[in-house]
Formats: C-alpha cells, structure tokens, sequence
C-alpha cells in the first residue's frame, strides 16, 4: 500500500510539473501573439498616416509624380502582407520586413524631396504629418524591441529542459525575431 502512494505521489508531481510548464510556454506563447500584435498596429498606423501625407504633399508641391507614386505603390504592397503570429516564420518574417523596408525608403525619399520644396517645407500640416510620421517610427522600433524581448523569453521556455520534452508533445515551436535589414549597419546617407 505505501509503494501505491508513492507511485500516486510521484504521478501526482510530474502532472503538476508538467501543467505549470505547460501553462508557463502557453503564457509566453500568449504573450509573443500579443506583442507581435502591437508591432503590427504600428505598422497599420504608419500606414493610415501615408494617404494624409501624400495629399498634403500633393495639395501643396508640384513636382514629378513618381515619388508620390513610389510611396502609394509600397504602401499597398506592404498593406498586402499579413502574417499571423501563430504561423511566424523567418521566411514569413523576412517577407514582411522587405515589404515595410521598402516603404520606409520610400518615405525617405519623399521627406528628402520635400526639403527641396521650401513652400512644403513651411507648411504646417505637412510638418504635424512629419512629426507623426517620426513618432509612428519611433512606436515600431518599441514594438519591434518589445516583440523582440518577449520571443526570447518563449524561445527560452521552450527551450529548456524539462519544458522541451513538453514543448515537443504539444507542438510549441520556436518563434523567429525581427532581425536588422541587410546594410542597417551603415548610417544612411542624405544628399540635397
């Protein structure tokens, strides 16, 4: 009789065990979907920003179209990519990334072609835009972090033992981090 409690006992602990490190990953997991969630509103408020300022630009400067054009184009195009915390991959990351780096270039060359325009330059609300524009890529870089720093604390979780063998029954896969563009490196280079 006193084998069976034991027995009973140590069953009885390995399920506990097993339940808070599983509650532990599904917490963190959590946790990931959320932050990967306000990375992606940043995005969206960078992106309900750029129709403002493209109209604003338009509304005051004159000059060649395919920079406004250059901007509309990249928007769509990085608006089209969505990609569901659950399924992230680095493939799937590195895809959204491009799709945003190429909007931000383009945003940079607009911003660089608006200091050649001293009447938009002067123009208050394309300045407001600009500085919501700054304050949106402010936001993104604090949730990229934010994003950044939760995914390490899952992938730890997931990661060491015992949680692997717990990770590896019930299907918690690592999750891939934002990682820097290529060339992120070096400062970028601003000519008038």
């Amino acid at each position: 009789m006193k084998g069976l409690f034991i027995a009973l006992g140590v069953i009885l602990l390995i399920v506990c065990i097993g339940g808070c490190g599983y509650n532990g990953m599904n917490s963190a997991r959590l946790d990931v979907d959320q932050k990967w969630a306000d990375v992606q509103s940043s995005y969206q408020r960078r992106s309900d920003l750029i129709p403002n300022l493209v109209a604003t630009v338009k509304g005051v400067a004159n000059f060649e179209t395919t920079t406004l054009t250059q901007v509309i184009q990249a928007r769509a195009s990085a608006t089209q990519i969505k990609v569901d915390a659950s399924s992230l991959t680095p493939e799937k990351l590195q895809q959204f990334q491009q799709s945003q780096g190429q909007l931000s270039q383009a945003l940079g060359r607009l911003m660089v072609v608006s200091e050649q325009y001293p009447q938009l330059k002067a123009n208050e609300n394309f300045k407001q835009l600009q500085d919501q524009l700054e304050g949106t890529e402010n936001r993104i870089k604090v949730s990229r972090d934010a994003f950044n720093e939760s995914v390490k604390i899952y992938n730890t979780k997931v990661s060491n033992f015992p949680n692997n063998i717990l990770a590896g029954m019930f299907n918690f896969k690592e999750r891939p981090m934002f990682q820097a563009d290529q060339g992120a490196q070096n400062a970028p280079k601003v000519q008038f």
